[in-house]
């Protein structure tokens, strides 16, 4: 913890000494055509007009020009053609919280979390199988890469009930026009509001992009690291005392695991003691040489703008990963882990533990050919990559390599009418042999007032997770022979100034899962999952907007695939620009999903297994919130779960809703959190 509490302390005077607060700097963004606001509360564009000339007055002092101090800003992910832009809305609390809406989470922020809406892994090749932590990782793949004009940093801190906190910091700076590079942290702790439900996680990015001076050479380069820490406690022993009366202080409910272990509601405390340790480290670096078609233009007689067309670009994309899955507890409870894992301890409380670690080294070898000369968004991709694996044990150490040819073919017309893209990946030999991933999209932009469509197609065939391997640690030790996966999704979207509408199906076969906290099994009926959603904003009155979104879902009761028939969430806000420079969004928000038998959790394997004793029906969560932005700094204050409110043994917010058997929410919520955008 010490190291952390310095860390951030760095950072904070790091920031203190790179950033100064300009109120009247406005940020623009560059999307290669025309100036769009991000951050300027007047409502119109601002324009980049450092070209002109300085005004003055009769003594000689300076007007201060707005204009000159905008920052262009946009960022791409990896292997994308698209920009991206700094998002900078205030009426979706979704882009401030780690926890997306569709989410259920076991308790506190940083808990174990799965989706409502039902999403496959697909994913080809080796996999850990551990999953339950996902969404508070930062991962290679989301990486922005950007480019801006002026050095950007972020910086935000949420505080709520129960002591829980959230940092996150970003920085972002190009020194030349040609090299950038920045950072991400991010900060989660929350002592929870049951005993052993305490949870710590630290994430950091390190990334960069760098172009040659004559625009052949290009490098990308990324590091990540999280570490992910989070007690278990096995939900509470018995429901009903969630209704006592003399139990409103919920630490004094008994729970199924970490009740002997000296448990303190400390946010400073973020050993885990009963629970879950996952860490991982990825090192990416990717370079590439062109060659094509020079040119250059002359600014002036010693400046000159060199121009490059590549037609053919060689590549080599370098990864290493280590990856430390470890669950411990140090006074576990015998009987319940001969009830729940079969599991023989020495003692009445004994401690246990189960670990594996995972190293992998990906080198990678591509060519790119760009038929068209002024079109980098138009190519040919064929590639090979060569993956060793290293898998560590209990009582052993294993050794598996990938063998796997991929290609692609993108072509992005010039006039971005139309957006293509088919990519596919086999794996040839090795560990994962005979997996693949085929993966097909078309998009058609209508126009500036319909929108876009969009139609996609992926199928992969994939060997089912490491997990389900005998040889893995947090195995219980099944021997069944399973087949390959095999997930085939089609769907189609739509997206204009109106509404979002969405179409998907699934169809598995041979889905690999925990039957229970000890067995794997394998579905052998395919599971068809059919979906369709729906968004859009209803403009009540002049400052009156409600955002609605919506769900359906349906899928074969029988299949261990578990989902609600209907998920929506919806606010009721009142919005707009009040005194020049309030930018104000306030309201109450709403989410709801119909009864199912939703899963349960094993805390040992990390895993959401399918139940049927148990049927989920929750009162809808509701939420009455203030966000406001003013400049650079906006800022947001939520009362949470107002149904939870109960007048049962006196006044009390203690009407809990559950997100699996025996893991009820939070009840009531009070959340402040402040985001600043420094310039510098």
């Amino acid at each position: 913890m010490k190291k952390t509490v310095v860390f951030i302390i760095l950072i904070l005077v790091a920031f203190a000494s790179f950033s100064q607060v300009r109120p009247r700097r406005p940020i623009v963004v560059d999307d290669g055509t025309k100036a769009q606001p991000i951050n300027n509360n007047s409502g119109q564009p601002v324009v980049n007009t450092e070209n002109q000339a300085a005004n003055s007055d009769t003594i000689s002092f300076e007007h201060r020009d707005d204009a000159k101090d905008s920052i262009s800003i946009s960022f791409k992910f990896l292997d994308s053609t698209k920009k991206g832009f700094i998002d900078s809305s205030i009426n979706d609390f979704d882009t401030y919280y780690s926890v997306p809406s569709n989410y259920l989470y076991l308790g506190n922020n940083g808990a174990a979390a799965t989706s409502l809406i039902f999403q496959p892994l697909q994913k080809a090749g080796f996999d850990a199988g551990f999953h339950a932590y996902d969404i508070y990782k930062y991962t290679i793949e989301g990486t922005r890469f950007y480019k801006t004009t002026r050095p950007f940093t972020t910086l935000s801190y949420q505080l709520a009930s129960g002591k829980e906190q959230m940092l996150k910091a970003g920085y972002t700076q190009n020194p030349k026009p040609n090299l950038n590079w920045g950072f991400d942290y991010k900060l989660i702790n929350a002592p929870g509001f049951f005993i052993t439900q305490n949870t710590n996680h630290n994430a950091y990015r390190i990334f960069s992009s760098y172009q040659g001076k004559r625009k052949r050479y290009n490098l990308w380069f990324s590091l990540t690291g999280n570490n992910i820490r989070g007690s278990e406690n096995g939900g509470v022993e018995n429901a009903d005392y969630l209704s006592d009366p003399y139990r409103k202080d919920r630490f004094s409910v008994p729970v199924n695991l970490g009740n002997n272990a000296a448990y303190r509601n400390n946010p400073f405390v973020t050993t885990v003691l009963t629970g879950n340790t996952y860490k991982d480290f990825n090192f990416f670096l990717r370079q590439s040489y062109d060659l094509g078609k020079r040119d250059s233009i002359e600014i002036n007689d010693s400046t000159t703008e060199y121009l490059f067309y590549p037609k053919f670009r060689i590549q080599y994309t370098f990864t290493g990963s280590k990856e430390t899955y470890r669950f411990s507890d140090i006074n576990a409870d015998s009987t319940r882990y001969a009830d729940w894992y079969h599991v023989d301890l020495r003692k009445s409380l004994d401690t246990f533990t189960l670990q594996e670690k995972w190293s992998s080294i990906k080198n990678d070898i591509s060519l790119i050919q760009y038929p068209d000369t002024k079109n980098n968004a138009q190519f040919f991709l064929a590639g090979v990559t060569l993956q060793n694996i290293t898998g560590t044990f209990a009582n052993s150490k294993s050794n598996f390599y990938n063998l796997y040819v991929h290609g692609e073919y993108r072509n992005r017309t010039r006039n971005k009418l139309w957006d293509m893209l088919l990519k596919g990946e086999l794996y040839a030999k090795g560990l994962n042999e005979g997996d693949y991933n085929v993966y097909a999209s078309l998009s058609r932009a209508l126009n500036k007032k319909s929108g876009s469509i969009n139609l996609f197609f992926n199928n992969v065939n994939r060997t089912p997770s490491f997990i389900f391997d005998e040889r893995s640690s947090f195995n219980p030790g099944t021997t069944i022979n399973f087949s390959k996966e095999n997930i085939t999704s089609f769907g189609a979207e739509l997206f204009t100034r109106f509404i979002h509408l969405s179409f998907k199906n699934h169809l598995y076969i041979n889905y690999s899962y925990f039957k229970n906290y000890t067995t794997t099994a394998q579905f052998g009926n395919p599971i068809n999952v059919v979906q369709a959603s729906a968004s859009k904003k209803f403009k009540l009155s002049k400052k009156w907007n409600w955002y609605t979104e919506a769900t359906v879902q349906q899928t074969d009761n029988s299949s261990p695939i578990r989902v609600p028939l209907l998920y929506t969430r919806n606010r009721i806000a009142f919005e707009g620009l009040f005194f020049k420079n309030l930018n104000l969004s306030t309201g109450l928000e709403f989410r709801y999903f119909t009864p199912y038998k939703c899963y349960g959790y094993s805390p040992v394997t990390g895993q959401f297994v399918p139940q049927d004793t148990f049927t989920l029906k929750n009162l809808p969560d509701i939420t009455a919130y203030v966000d406001f932005r003013i400049k650079g700094f906006s800022a947001f204050i939520r009362a949470e779960n107002l149904n939870t409110m109960s007048f049962n043994q006196g006044f009390g917010f203690t009407n809990n809703n559950f997100a699996a058997p025996l893991y009820p929410t939070q009840g009531f919520i009070f959340r402040f959190g402040i985001r600043w955008w420094f310039v510098n």
